[in-house]
């Protein structure tokens, strides 16, 4: 295409193609990551093998290079609630940018993010304001500040097992050494309690000194689910002594549970709430905190304070934007419901399967947040063979489960956490009865695969065994 100069002269217009961009240099993707970016990611993807250059995603399916599909159970770690590229999502983004909306002009309010904060609120009616953030770190970093400044107060707990992100104050919430250690000192007066222990926690709040207790209903890593009265009673006992009951719905937010929020499964209010990945419609990265008009205020409290606290590209339009359409697409295609009836299907199949199978000890979840979890077996040619992997690396096993999954299944799905002995599924809300038959029978066959020995799993096994034993010795 041409254009026409000041002089009159016709002159090239300048176009930048991202897809032939993107189809220019697509067979270097692994090579450019490893010289420029994280190397030892490449270097797992490719000894997993999951490296077959995904090029396309739609709604809950991925395809490979070479026009393979598969099944996401991962969906971007929760990101993609709605699915992936989502046309909703789209043209709201599409339709901010033909706009030409005066973004981030910092001196202004935007309509989009009233808009938005006033549909979340109405989801979570117990509470009256919001802080929008870029990601559910952001949010746990807001929450910190919120309420040592609302309370007086200084220290925070957490739980052991705990994931709340990965920046200074969050992974001083961390739970999981792995994430931990080679960046201490973290930040002081943040203390860990067990999960699910309410002695404990009763025991940290009665110094009279903690501002808030954070935690998630169902924790990430390990799917690890709280007794029926552990939230409940955690709150009470927050209420009763001062401190700020904070629920981490990051991932368990935005029905991913069977419901708008897993703490609605145990009819908890929490003085805060704090959300993203699905709010995001996959697209452009929003996190929100949602809490009372009291603690708000006790925050904003003056003129002169009101930017005490906040982001740069918070706020932005086409976050907005994302995040009505995500909201719109969770209520009108009944997602919540949805997410409640499909795991509930294929929870039962994995109970099914652990009674059948040995290798499977239990599973459990709500919604579409399940964790299947492995465990030693009782026959002697089984549990020998279970104890030469995991020897070599504690939770090798699931990658025994994981590997042929994506090999001869086409399901990418993960760990979940480091040593862990659960596979954790997260998929996006939007599967149907088809994509439920096609997870039971990959997951079917692939355990009673391992059932067998020598086998197929155990053979890879062994290979994954001298990966590891090579990555240790630095080879």
């Amino acid at each position: 295409m041409k254009a026409i100069s000041e002089s009159g002269a016709a002159e090239e217009e300048r176009v930048f193609d991202i897809a032939a961009a993107v189809a220019a240099r697509e067979g270097e993707r692994y090579a450019l990551h490893a010289a420029h970016l994280n190397e030892m990611m490449v270097r797992v993807f490719q000894t997993i093998g999951t490296d077959v250059g995904f090029t396309r995603g739609e709604g809950q399916y991925l395809w490979d290079r070479g026009g393979a599909r598969y099944l996401d159970l991962l969906s971007g770690w929760g990101v993609f609630a709605v699915g992936r590229n989502h046309p909703l999502v789209r043209e709201a983004i599409v339709a901010a940018l033909d706009a030409k909306l005066p973004n981030l002009v910092q001196m202004d309010v935007s309509v989009l993010s009233g808009l938005l904060a006033e549909r979340l609120l109405g989801f979570v009616p117990w509470l009256d304001k919001v802080f929008f953030a870029n990601s559910g770190t952001e949010t746990v970093e807001a929450a910190m500040k919120f309420a040592r400044r609302a309370t007086g107060r200084s220290r925070i707990v957490h739980c052991g097992h705990a994931f709340h992100g990965l920046s200074y104050g969050a992974l001083s919430l961390n739970g999981d050494a792995v994430f931990r250690d080679g960046f201490g000192p973290l930040l002081p007066d943040c203390d860990e309690v067990p999960f699910n222990d309410l002695a404990a926690l009763e025991q940290a709040l009665s110094a009279g000194d903690v501002a808030a207790f954070i935690v998630e209903p169902i924790q990430g890593k390990g799917v690890n689910m709280p007794d029926d009265w552990y939230l409940r009673d955690a709150a009470a006992l927050c209420r009763r002594h001062g401190a700020l009951f904070v629920a981490d719905e990051i991932q368990t937010g935005l029905g991913r549970t069977g419901r708008f929020l897993a703490v609605e499964h145990w009819g908890v209010e929490p003085d805060m709430v704090l959300i993203a990945k699905g709010l995001s419609g996959g697209q452009v990265p929003v996190g929100a905190l949602l809490t009372t008009k009291a603690i708000f205020q006790k925050v904003f409290s003056r003129m002169d304070r009101a930017v005490v606290h906040g982001s740069t590209f918070a706020k932005n339009e086409l976050a907005m934007a994302a995040g009505l359409a995500a909201l719109e697409i969770i209520e009108s295609e009944g997602l919540v419901a949805r997410a409640e009836r499909q795991g509930a299907r294929l929870l039962a199949a994995f109970e099914d399967m652990a009674r059948r199978h040995e290798l499977v000890k239990t599973a459990r979840g709500k919604g579409l947040m399940i964790g299947v979890e492995f465990g030693s077996p009782q026959s002697l040619k089984l549990k020998a063979a279970w104890g030469v992997v995991e020897a070599v690396n504690p939770g090798l096993f699931c990658q025994l489960v994981t590997v042929p999954l994506f090999d001869r299944h086409k399901i990418l799905v993960q760990v979940a956490g480091h040593g862990s002995h659960v596979i954790k599924l997260l998929p996006t809300l939007v599967m149907d009865d088809s994509d439920c038959d096609w997870i039971e029978q990959a997951f079917e066959d692939v355990i009673a695969d391992a059932h067998r020995v020598p086998g197929a799993v155990w053979s890879l096994g062994k290979t994954l065994a001298d990966h590891a034993l090579r990555a240790r010795a630095g080879k």
